[in-house]
């Protein structure tokens, strides 16, 4: 896409998929997220996340290209169900699009969905705008993790933990008094 084309783009104009099949979607979400992240992954982890959770990774099309991708995943921890952003990349030349924070966004409507009680990821110490993206969506940097990454970089763990539901409504009695035994209690303090 012409320099031109890139500044009248809108969100309107990314088409949005879950990911459904290896043999057309992996090689090209691969090159992506190869091509931007400092991290490499084999395929085995991208399997991991893509078979496991192909509701959870989401790509962002424009045109014929794919622009972004997030990959994630859901699952019991300890005693919440917790999301969890792996990957996140945008094409650099479409990264002014809020692109991150609209596939984001699309993966923890989902895991909501799904019943998630919070959601974690870690991001480099030094990527500023990553940092920014996750604390505009309501994460917080919960810990700093020194030399995470294989550049010897530390990561912020941050997390964002979702509203709970609303509770259950208390059933309603008819007009009439509802009914208890007539027999007395004893109680003991």
């Amino acid at each position: 896409a012409s320099e031109l084309k890139l500044s009248q783009l809108s969100l309107s104009d990314v088409r949005f998929v879950q990911y459904t099949d290896e043999d057309t979607q992996i090689a090209t979400l691969m090159a992506l997220i190869d091509t931007e992240l400092s991290e490499p992954y084999s395929i085995f982890t991208y399997r991991y996340f893509i078979n496991s959770w192909p509701k959870l990774c989401i790509l962002a099309h424009h045109e014929d290209k794919c622009i972004g991708v997030v990959v994630c995943k859901l699952d019991q921890h300890r005693d919440s169900y917790r999301g969890y952003v792996g990957m996140l990349v945008v094409d650099k030349p479409y990264r002014k699009l809020k692109l991150g924070s609209e596939l984001v966004s699309r993966a923890l409507a989902v895991m909501q969905d799904e019943g998630a009680d919070e959601c974690v990821l870690e991001v480099e110490s030094t990527n500023l705008g990553a940092l920014r993206l996750y604390q505009n969506l309501g994460f917080i940097r919960d810990k700093r993790l020194a030399k995470y990454y294989l550049s010897g970089n530390d990561a912020y763990r941050m997390k964002l933990l979702f509203p709970l539901p609303p509770p259950a409504e208390e059933p309603e009695f008819p007009d009439e008094e509802p009914e208890f035994p007539d027999e007395e209690c004893d109680t003991y303090l």
